[in-house]
C-alpha cells in the first residue's frame, strides 16, 4: 500500500436511508472502509449488508450498542489488520466534500512538524445554523475537536492505546485529543478541508434579547456528557487547568439554558446530576439503567 493509504471508519446505530449515499462517497475518497453497526434493527441491518456487497466494504455486527469507542476501536483494529496506515473517522451524519481526503493529507505535508502530528481535524460545517465558534490554541489546532473527520495514522494507537471504551458515548474524542499531546504529540488543523456535520441538533433559542446557540440531546445523552466530562475534567485539570477551566465553563453554560430551553428539563436535569454523581465517583461504562436511546 502507498504511504496515503487511507481505510475510513464509519459507526453507525439506527442509520437513515441516506447513510448510503454517504458511504459511496466517502468510497469514492478512501482505499477501504469498515462499517462497524451498534445494534440497528433488521431493516437497517439489511440495507448495509446489500451495501456491503454492492460497495465491497467489510461491515462488523455488534448486535447491540458496545458504544462509540469500542466500535471505533473495532475498527481501527481491522484496518490495522489489513495494513493500512491510516484511518479516517466518520459519524453516520457526517457529509464529505470534494477533495477531502486530498486537503487532509496537504495539511499533514504542508505541517511544520508532521512527523509528530498524531490527529488532523478538518473545518465543520453546519448548512443549517452560523458557524460555530471552535477553541483553538496557539498553533491554530481545535482544543476540544469531535471524532468525525479525524485523520490518524495507525502507528499512533501503538504508542498510546486505543480509545477509552469504558466512556461509553460522548467526549471520547476529547480524551484522546488530549492524550496525544500530554504523551508529546500533536494534533493538527486542515482548515482547507470541509466536513458538513451538525451535533447535537442545534438550534438558535433567543434568551433576553440574545441569540445562541443550543445543542438539543435526549436525558440518555445529558447524563454520558456529564459523566464523561467529569471524569475527563479530573484525568487533564492539572496538566491544561486552562482549558479545562474553560470547559467546566462552557458545559455549565449549556446546562444552564438547558434547564431554560428544554421542554423536559426536569428530567435533563435529573440527568445531569446522576451523571455528575457517577462522574465523581469514577462510575463508568454502560449505564444499563438509563432509558434507551431515541
Amino acid at each position: 500500500m502507498t504511504p496515503q493509504s487511507a481505510c475510513a471508519v464509519i459507526v453507525t446505530y439506527r442509520p437513515a436511508s441516506t447513510i448510503l449515499d454517504q458511504i459511496s462517497k466517502v468510497l469514492q475518497q478512501v482505499q477501504g472502509l469498515v462499517v462497524v453497526d451498534n445494534g440497528s434493527d433488521d431493516d437497517e441491518l439489511s440495507r448495509l449488508r446489500a451495501a456491503s456487497s454492492t460497495f465491497s466494504f467489510h461491515l462488523i455486527e455488534n448486535g447491540e450498542n458496545l458504544g462509540i469507542a469500542e466500535a471505533l476501536n473495532q475498527g481501527v483494529r481491522r484496518a490495522k489488520s489489513q495494513n493500512y496506515r491510516w484511518i479516517i473517522l466518520f459519524d453516520q451524519d457526517s457529509g464529505i466534500t470534494d477533495g477531502f481526503i486530498h486537503q487532509m493529507f496537504e495539511a499533514l505535508r504542508t505541517h511544520p512538524d508532521s512527523e509528530r502530528v498524531a490527529a488532523i481535524h478538518p473545518r465543520y460545517v453546519d448548512l443549517k445554523m452560523l458557524e460555530a465558534h471552535v477553541p483553538r490554541t496557539a498553533d491554530g489546532s481545535p482544543v476540544l475537536p469531535m471524532t468525525s473527520g479525524t485523520l490518524m495514522p495507525v502507528w499512533i494507537f501503538d504508542k498510546i492505546g486505543w480509545f477509552a471504551s469504558e466512556y461509553f458515548i460522548d467526549v471520547v474524542d476529547w480524551e484522546y485529543s488530549f492524550r496525544i499531546r500530554t504523551r508529546g504529540f500533536l494534533v493538527a488543523d486542515a482548515s482547507e478541508a470541509k466536513l458538513l456535520h451538525s451535533p447535537g441538533n442545534p438550534t438558535m433559542i433567543t434568551i433576553l434579547g440574545r441569540t445562541i446557540r443550543y445543542s438539543q440531546h435526549n436525558a440518555v445523552r445529558r447524563y454520558y456528557i456529564s459523566r464523561n466530562c467529569i471524569a475527563f475534567y479530573r484525568q487533564y485539570l492539572f496538566s491544561y487547568p486552562k482549558w479545562i477551566l474553560k470547559a467546566v465553563y462552557r458545559q455549565l453554560h449549556e446546562m444552564a439554558v438547558c434547564l431554560i430551553a428544554d421542554k423536559d428539563r426536569a428530567c435533563q436535569f435529573r440527568s445531569f446530576l446522576l451523571g455528575t454523581w457517577d462522574g465523581l465517583i469514577g462510575r463508568m461504562g454502560k449505564r444499563e439503567n438509563l432509558h434507551q436511546q431515541s
